[in-house]
């Protein structure tokens, strides 16, 4: 057999960023030279006014900014009071953010058989997983499909398990008319750049529709300062 060689490799990017903010360019960079000239890098009425925005887009009561999807998984679990002893359901078949906030918190990640369809995590597996110390499950709504929601609800309203979703690669997904983030306790967003709506840098959101949940997460995103 001859060998074959490629006279010439044109090599594609994974992702090229260079190319996301052709459309709003002039937008984007009025918007960067406002937040410059405030002066407010950290939260402020940018982030407060985006809260706004997204709690209005999915028909959430609450929107909490963080710094990306691996924090809004983390503060969800911190703001449940997940930790040491505690177990965390989630689908074997995810990111490494999903079961590294469990494990990063202190509880332990329970790894569960996906839907075959869906890829997404299967109740049934859910069912037979849960033990005394299942604290909450977090299903993956992957590759923008969401988990079959009303099964996983209806499991955990009967046993008083959280519902934490994973919804990094689901903004603007829905099911029954509901969005993704709004069936749990606590839902949680990534804005990377890979992800559906991606930032400038990083970013993350979680949702709630609990008052209660939603002034306990304000508090622990700036270590309980008001």
């Amino acid at each position: 057999r001859k060998a074959f060689r490629l006279s010439h490799v044109t090599r594609v990017p994974l992702l090229d960023t260079t190319r996301i903010p052709d459309a709003c360019s002039a937008e984007l960079k009025d918007t960067c030279a406002r937040i410059l000239d405030s002066g407010q890098f950290i939260l402020g009425p940018e982030v407060m006014a985006f809260e706004k925005t997204m709690a209005e887009f999915m028909g959430v009561k609450h929107a909490i900014g963080v710094s990306s999807g691996t924090d809004a998984l983390i503060l969800a679990l911190m703001t449940l009071g997940v930790g040491p002893g505690d177990k965390v359901i989630c689908p074997s078949f995810t990111f490494f953010a999903t079961a590294g906030a469990i494990w990063r918190v202190g509880a332990t990640p329970v790894f569960v058989d996906i839907d075959a369809t869906s890829f997404n995590l299967c109740p049934d597996a859910v069912v037979q997983a849960l033990t005394a110390k299942t604290k909450a499950i977090m299903p993956v709504h992957l590759f923008g499909q969401m988990a079959d929601m009303q099964a996983l609800k209806k499991v955990c309203d009967q046993r008083g398990i959280a519902i934490i979703e994973d919804a990094a690669q689901a903004i603007g997904s829905h099911t029954d008319n509901r969005m993704a983030g709004t069936w749990g306790d606590l839902g949680a967003f990534s804005f990377f750049p890979t992800k559906n709506l991606g930032g400038y840098g990083d970013a993350g959101l979680v949702t709630t529709q609990s008052d209660e949940l939603a002034q306990e997460a304000k508090l622990l995103r700036v270590h309980g300062a008001k």
